[in-house]
């Protein structure tokens, strides 16, 4: 971050998403090199993510993703959106005045320990899928390919919403399908 970045400059604004019980936020600003990483308790953020640790001190916040320039929160009670939605956008727009790494670490996938045909899962999640999703606040990732059937975990919007299921059968299965013929079926964690 600039030591020159004012709080004016600092986009962060509301999207809804296809899920009801999420909401995401975009930013102008990058707040992990790419990907997306997922927290679904304050526990699971602890030490891995101080932005996620910040917003996981709203209780109204049960689960939060953060990608490349947004962040995805789930809710667990609408009925207090408004003040959530104002408290959200401080603690983002905070928390990257104050310049520090939204994700400790991210989770890698070992590339020399993936087969070819995982190779080339992962390459068309990351170029056609995931990009798409997360304009919807959500991320896919891979967790592994065996005997023609391909995991993958749905998250943030995506993670419980009335349409993943459709999305993951119609569009990522079709697609996988499509350009390796050893898929038979893609299956959400």
């Amino acid at each position: 971050m600039s030591e020159a970045l004012k709080k004016e400059e600092i986009l962060v604004q509301l999207d809804f998403t296809p899920n009801p019980d999420t909401l995401k936020y975009s930013t102008n600003q990058i707040l992990i090199p790419s990907g997306a990483a997922n927290f679904t308790s304050a526990k699971s953020a602890e030490g891995k993510s101080p932005l996620a640790e910040a917003l996981f001190k709203d209780s109204l916040i049960s689960a939060v993703m953060i990608g490349t320039n947004f962040v995805t929160i789930t809710v667990q009670d609408q009925s207090t959106l408004q003040d959530l939605n104002e408290r959200t956008i401080g603690t983002i727009r905070e928390f990257i005045l104050s310049g520090g790494k939204a994700v400790l670490e991210q989770p890698k996938v070992e590339g020399a320990a993936l087969t070819e045909i995982e190779r080339k899962i992962i390459e068309i999640l990351d170029r056609d899928v995931r990009p798409a999703v997360a304009m919807d606040g959500g991320d896919i990732s891979f967790e592994k390919f065996e005997d023609g059937f391909v995991f993958l975990k749905m998250q943030g919007s995506c993670s419980g919403c009335p349409s993943s299921l459709m999305t993951l059968k119609m569009g990522v299965e079709t697609r996988l399908k499509d350009a390796i013929p050893e898929v038979i079926e893609v299956i959400p964690v």
